[in-house]
């Protein structure tokens, strides 16, 4: 497996794209789980489809953009929704979580009329949807790279702010906090490693790389910061064998992905269901 990731660009390519995706889902994931925003993640990847849908038809029918990468309109597209959910969020303060599928239908509803528009097109929206190993360029490899490198900041910078917003809302509004401003930029950043996470697990699979591992990390951890070591853990374990799984079965990247993330959650909840057992 080493001498084919160093023989061929694109296998090199999207295990590093990968690895970092397995890093970075994961790191947000955690947040998300224990604030129980884990629908936004859905929410976000089906406005994301619209826009590389959208960006797929533009390439289709204008010449002139024939070129243009179409996981700019997915990033832009998605940044968008976020940034709707959070306004709709703050109409319905008592209905927050309506929120979510308004923006969800009109993500699925827009991806819909795009592909009808185009009737088809000659770009696999299959990889899109799925994630493909062989689809991932240089390109997109340093997106993610930039991605990688926003989400880590962000983190190191309000990791304080963010622990004290996800389990005591009152009391950062006690000593302070912009809360408004670090959630949005919070949904920014998510909506950055959904848009970048496309091509290697698919627009369809990627929130579960977000709440997988973090299920099964919060089975076994005593701690917030042990929560998300594990939920690391756990992402790179799927990331990786989804990704050898998928090279040497000519699968899908998304779905082995996803079913490792599966088979990791019940083999930890079986586990500790047995030794609770044994302990009663």
């Amino acid at each position: 497996m080493l001498d084919a990731i160093m023989t061929y660009d694109f296998l090199r390519q999207a295990f590093i794209s990968g690895i970092l995706i397995g890093i970075m889902a994961p790191l947000l994931g955690v947040f998300i789980v224990v604030r129980r925003l884990s629908l936004i993640a859905d929410a976000l990847s089906h406005v994301t489809l619209a826009g590389i849908a959208g960006s797929l038809f533009l390439s289709q029918s204008v010449p002139a953009l024939a070129l243009l990468n179409p996981l700019y309109l997915g990033m832009a597209s998605a940044v968008a929704g976020s940034t709707l959910i959070e306004k709709l969020r703050s109409l319905y303060k008592h209905y927050e979580e309506l929120a979510i599928p308004i923006i969800m239908s009109a993500g699925l509803g827009l991806a819909a009329l795009f592909i009808s528009l185009a009737d088809g097109f000659r770009t696999d929206l299959f990889s899109y949807l799925f994630g493909s190993i062989s689809a991932v360029s240089y390109q997109d490899m340093m997106i993610v790279v930039i991605v990688t490198v926003i989400v880590v900041v962000f983190l190191v910078a309000f990791f304080k702010e963010l622990f004290v917003l996800s389990f005591d809302d009152e009391y950062a509004s006690a000593v302070g906090l912009p809360a408004k401003w670090i959630h949005f930029l919070f949904m920014i950043v998510t909506a950055l490693v959904i848009a970048a996470s496309m091509r290697i697990v698919g627009i369809l699979l990627v929130s579960s790389l977000m709440t997988l591992p973090v299920a099964a990390a919060m089975r076994i951890a005593k701690s917030f910061k042990a929560a998300i070591l594990w939920s690391l853990l756990f992402g790179q374990l799927a990331v990786i064998t989804g990704l050898i799984t998928a090279f040497y079965l000519d699968l899908a990247p998304g779905a082995t992905i996803v079913l490792t993330s599966i088979f990791i959650l019940l083999v930890v909840i079986g586990i500790v269901g047995n030794r609770k057992g044994k302990t009663a």
